[in-house]
């Protein structure tokens, strides 16, 4: 009797767990219906996940299949919708014109995680955004951004970073640690007040996990984490996410106390001097953000910043260029006409250099390094198209979209710099070139990528000849992606140029 009546009780259980089950479902396909109905068309969002799914088997494919919906379209990283701008003239209506109502942050429980709220480039817009931006700029400013004196360290860098990769001149190497290692130098000497050796152990380490965690961020762990972050209670590969950007605040918090020991008021070094200086001078402000957990933070999304983003572009960068010998030679042929072979670049080459600089900005295009863009969220509830947004929308740039347009560019789907150059072979920018985004929310550091990348590049051209290994396959151009879409790992052959070439 005893028994009988367990099993009925365990049957009634399993009977209401499993109809619980179908009614949970059958709730959320009503619920998805309803919610499709009332946003842009997009793809079809899966139960409880929505678009994730897909964007984890084909990221490239599915962010190319967004622009089929319309100029504005839907997608959905878990229940709720985010909207999709696929075309310049809505991304300028929602970034530009209602600025305000578009240039929030959302909350990402990944990135909340390790940076704990703080920092300036994924905080939501409001008080302490303004503030550290503000003061992010200024002092950026003060140490050389837009200045000759910038010019100067890039290209003491190109000579260090050309040295490096001539070590291995006509043997097959992966260019990835000095590509980085000299970019990163440039923000490093800015915020820290130093460089490094490219045989720098520790800062090869850095670098090294930096590119771990931007991977993972974008991950499917990364997506994961974000639909469900309690497992952060638990163990998993996530939890390398959390170890790596403890590592690399640790580093940051070292660089701060040996600063704080040896600051001189008078004469400021650094962006962490200067940051220093300012929670003094801030200490009497109830509404000030200035302090220490936000300077190291800070530091570190302005390392990843200055790191990772411009060294990612030259590497696809060179991907273009030895799959189109035709394009590096008539470069180099421009370059050495105007500057001979030991004639350093200056910014003002730029007008001389058309082909060159079109060639660097065609790079950009088809690196595409951040395909949907920086993520933004509605500040307060807005209208676009006819579509009513609540507050706290996930918006995102569909740059995929937007820099293969037919009606703005002449080559959209090939590596082309005619795609820059006007029908009298002078460089111009067509509006849909927008790399750093537009708005209130233009990346912080635009004036240092387009110093780095043309300088770069112009220097690696004017020296050296670049060439794929023998009998070597050409990398799944789809790329890898996470935070930044990165290229499969490479080998390269360089050979020197001298003036009998």
């Amino acid at each position: 009797m005893g028994t009988a009546a367990m099993i009925f009780n365990l049957n009634s259980v399993s009977l209401a767990l499993v109809l619980g089950l179908i009614f949970l479902v059958l709730f959320e396909m009503m619920r998805i219906h309803f919610t499709t109905a009332q946003n842009p068309p997009g793809l079809r969002p899966l139960p409880f996940v929505g678009t994730i799914p897909y964007f984890i088997k084909d990221p490239m494919g599915s962010i190319r299949s967004i622009s089929q919906y319309g100029e504005l379209s839907s997608v959905y990283p878990g229940r709720k919708p985010a909207i999709v701008l696929n075309t310049l003239q809505i991304t300028e209506e929602a970034l530009v014109q209602k600025g305000s109502s578009f240039s929030g942050r959302p909350p990402r429980p990944v990135i909340e995680w390790i940076a704990k709220g703080l920092g300036i480039i994924m905080v939501t817009y409001g008080n302490s955004w303004k503030q550290q931006r503000r003061f992010a700029l200024h002092t950026l400013k003060n140490f050389g951004l837009g200045k000759k004196s910038v010019e100067e360290r890039v290209l003491d860098e190109a000579h260090y970073l050309v040295t490096e990769l001539l070590k291995d001149e006509g043997t097959a190497f992966d260019p990835r640690h000095a590509l980085q290692n000299a970019v990163s130098n440039i923000i490093c000497s800015i915020i820290f007040g130093d460089r490094f050796e490219y045989d720098n152990k520790r800062f090869g380490y850095l670098l090294k996990i930096l590119n771990e965690t931007i991977l993972m961020i974008g991950s499917p762990v990364g997506q994961i984490f974000n639909l469900v972050p309690f497992i952060k209670h638990f163990p998993g590969p996530h939890q390398k996410i959390n170890r790596n950007a403890t590592e690399l605040l640790d580093f940051i918090r070292e660089e701060v106390k040996g600063h704080r020991q040896t600051l001189d008021p008078e004469n400021p070094r650094d962006f962490i001097d200067a940051y220093l200086l300012e929670i003094e001078k801030q200490k009497s402000h109830e509404d000030s953000t200035f302090h220490e957990e936000n300077m190291v933070v800070s530091a570190a999304e302005l390392f990843f910043a200055g790191s990772d983003t411009t060294a990612t572009t030259i590497r696809w960068g060179l991907i273009f260029l030895m799959d189109n010998q035709d394009v590096q030679e008539r470069c180099h042929k421009e370059i050495v006409q105007v500057l001979g072979y030991d004639r350093l670049p200056s910014m003002d080459d730029r007008d001389k250099l058309p082909y060159t600089y079109a060639t660097v900005h065609e790079i950009q295009r088809c690196a595409n390094i951040v395909p949907l863009g920086v993520v933004h969220a509605t500040t307060q509830p807005t209208k676009l198209r006819g579509y009513d947004i609540p507050k706290g929308t996930i918006t995102m740039t569909n740059l995929t979209a937007i820099f293969s347009d037919k009606e703005h560019w002449k080559c959209p789907d090939t590596f082309n710099p005619e795609n820059f150059l006007n029908e009298n072979g002078h460089f111009y920018k067509p509006k849909s070139f927008i790399p750093f985004s537009m708005g209130l929310r233009v990346c912080l550091g635009e004036i240092l990528a387009r110093t780095e990348l043309f300088l770069y590049i112009v220097s690696l051209l004017q020296r050296i000849h670049f060439s794929w290994p023998p009998n070597s396959q050409r990398p799944d151009m789809d790329g890898i992606m996470g935070v930044v879409r990165y290229p499969h790992p490479f080998k390269i052959i360089c050979r020197s140029r001298d003036a009998k070439d």
